[in-house]
């Protein structure tokens, strides 16, 4: 799924969202719940901040870079997580999956 304003097309698998974009998550979550990827700082900081992110899959890389958007924006309050995962790969990449405490 594509949530854009800008995109007039997508292919593949994807479906094209040029609405609301939280509500169209909250909708799909009620709908049948299945699992769902939200990726880009702007789309997930406003999933964050409405409370529609069941788990968090942070992939660490071995590289410090400044400045770009922030990914984790400012929140109204904590997030809880539980750690679910860690792996480390080739190369020195570490995943770490948390979910979201309730």
């Amino acid at each position: 799924m594509v949530f854009s304003s800008t995109v007039d097309k997508v292919d593949w698998n994807t479906r094209l969202v040029k609405g609301d974009a939280v509500a169209e998550i909250t909708r799909l979550k009620a709908e049948d719940g299945g699992p769902m990827r939200v990726g880009g700082a702007t789309l997930a900081g406003a999933a964050m901040r409405a409370g529609l992110i069941d788990e968090y899959a942070i992939d660490s890389h071995p590289v410090l870079v400044g400045g770009g958007t922030p990914f984790f924006t400012a929140l109204d309050g904590w997030v809880n997580l539980n750690l679910v995962e860690t792996r480390t790969f080739p190369g020195g990449v570490v995943l770490t999956r948390y979910e979201t405490r309730r």
